[in-house]
């Protein structure tokens, strides 16, 4: 198994990953961080309200079915777990047959979030205590348990909903009536946010400096 590991690097057009192939007993690349962890999960139930995403603070290496964020602020978490931000989850995602397939480069960069107070931000990661508290009150179930939409505790349903609220002030003082009026809000600003790249001259600015290290 290691010989064919060390062949398969040696192969690659990476100078990184031949580089490799000289311990070829090693994970190619170690992105472990000690710290807070939230986790995404890749792939979740389209039946779901809310990905359940994971918040730790303790030493879990994450594998590749999950995208693992280090040291976030807790506000992100708030951010993450809404219905502004499920609502461009179904719309731009992959499907794995009929699931949403997270992706990083799709769902997470793209993402139109504005700047906001210190205010905004001390209201969201107050939200992000709120559903972290109902969940440890029901301790004894699962994440896939306390997000079926049919079984979800009503507390943790409140307290998503009290979340939802407020990450929707963060873009306009009433609340949405539909995931077609957030998505129409949220493609308003993507607009201006590339536009913003293109007048930068940033657009695609990590694809550039990619190409450049090849």
């Amino acid at each position: 198994m290691v010989e064919k590991k060390e062949t398969f690097r040696k192969k690659s057009k990476r100078k990184s990953t031949v580089k490799a192939a000289s311990t070829p007993y090693k994970f190619g690349e170690a992105r472990f961080t000690k710290g807070s962890l939230m986790i995404m999960p890749k792939v979740s139930s389209e039946r779901r309200d809310y990905i359940p995403l994971g918040y730790f603070d303790s030493d879990i290496v994450v594998m590749d079915k999950a995208f693992p964020i280090y040291n976030a602020e807790p506000m992100l978490f708030s951010v993450l777990s809404s219905k502004m931000k499920m609502a461009w989850i179904k719309t731009v995602s992959g499907r794995l047959k009929s699931d949403y397939s997270y992706s990083s480069s799709i769902c997470y960069n793209t993402f139109p979030f504005p700047s906001i107070s210190e205010r905004r931000k001390d209201e969201l990661t107050q939200c992000t205590l709120a559903i972290l508290d109902e969940r440890a009150k029901h301790s004894e179930k699962t994440l896939a348990e306390l997000y079926d939409p049919d079984k979800m505790p009503e507390g943790l349903r409140e307290a998503h909903h009290q979340n939802d609220l407020a990450v929707e002030r963060c873009y306009r003082s009433t609340p949405f009536s539909s995931d077609e009026e957030r998505l129409e809000y949220l493609f308003k600003l993507y607009e201006k946010m590339i536009q913003e790249e293109k007048d930068k001259n940033t657009l695609f600015e990590k694809e550039k400096k990619k190409k450049k290290k090849k």
